[in-house]
């Protein structure tokens, strides 16, 4: 690489790998985030499976923008797996941080010599292993669940039945709303909109709770099963807002993505173990109301790799 073009392009590293023919033949037909013919780079017994992206684009100030905008982030991640997931067939993959971008190639050859020895073991440890993730959430369209947005009491029914005075005979919605059924002829006075409105929210409260609680039992259940075949765990952060609605692969439970995360882990499980792993999991989540569980995988292990150092930082030339 010259000169003048080390000062255009910087080093995107996907993954670090051992330098076989196999290897050499499966980076051949990868292109990478910036649509860039994938390469290796290689030291001894280690390789990392690299490509060159523009600086323009990748140095630290665009590359910071470019992460807090969600599709940028979506396209990057894309292409960033595409590649992790072309190499993972040859068996010992470490998948890399997303991102992980050096100042040249000569820097990734002093990462892979710096890191020998954490990098071999990993590569020993996880040859023959995928990942399967599990996500646990309460299920917001359990029918049980009390906190329907239909119920007339609720003061976000679009209907605006709260804000009427009349009584709401239980009858007529096949549920019971908080009021008096009796009419005119049981002589009870329907409940007020205000104490109505305090009985919603106070059954709304409880069955956030329940449910919590069901999918709290449900994830610990499922854990100690998983734990029956997985040789690794990791407990990652719940997650919320955008992409805890995004759907995953194998459901228990039905409903729609939504909900709250309860539990979101990973696991590391022997290839040839891997659908047995799933069905346990999937038959443990079967038959709980109020819970949904998303099993998805397999995956290259990125759990289960090495955090790479933090190079997301271009180093000056």
């Amino acid at each position: 690489m010259t000169e003048s073009a080390q000062r255009q392009h910087m080093v995107y590293a996907y993954a670090v790998l051992r330098p076989t023919p196999e290897a050499a033949r499966a980076v051949a037909v990868l292109r990478g985030v910036a649509d860039e013919q994938v390469g290796l780079v290689e030291t001894g017994d280690l390789a990392a499976a690299v490509g060159p992206v523009p600086a323009e684009e990748f140095e630290e100030g665009a590359l910071k923008a470019g992460l807090e905008e969600l599709p940028r982030l979506e396209a990057l991640a894309r292409g960033h797996h595409g590649v992790v997931a072309g190499l993972a067939p040859l068996g010992a993959v470490l998948p890399l941080r997303l991102a992980t971008v050096y100042r040249d190639e000569d820097r990734v050859r002093q990462v892979l010599q710096e890191r020998r020895d954490q990098f071999l073991p990993l590569l020993e440890r996880l040859a023959g292993h995928v990942e399967w993730g599990i996500k646990v959430y309460t299920d917001p369209t359990d029918p049980t669940d009390p906190t329907d947005p239909t119920d007339p009491t609720d003061p976000t029914d679009p209907t605006g039945s709260l804000a009427s005075d009349a009584a709401v005979p239980a009858g007529a919605t096949g549920r019971a709303t908080g009021r008096a059924t009796g009419g005119a002829t049981g002589g009870e006075e329907a409940l007020s909109p205000g104490r109505a409105y305090l009985a919603a929210r106070r059954r709304r409260r409880r069955g956030a709770e329940e449910a919590w609680q069901t999918a709290a039992r449900t994830a610990a259940r499922i854990a100690e099963e998983a734990g029956c075949l997985a040789v690794g765990r990791v407990a990652h952060r719940p997650q919320r807002g955008e992409l805890a609605q995004m759907p995953g692969g194998g459901t228990a439970g039905g409903g729609k993505p939504g909900g709250e995360n309860i539990a979101n882990d990973a696991y590391l499980v022997a290839a040839d173990r891997a659908e047995e792993f799933r069905s346990r999991v999937l038959a443990a989540a079967e038959g709980q109301p109020g819970v949904r569980v998303e099993v998805t995988g397999p995956w290259a292990p990125y759990s289960f790799a090495l955090p790479p150092e933090p190079a997301a930082r271009p180093e000056p030339v």
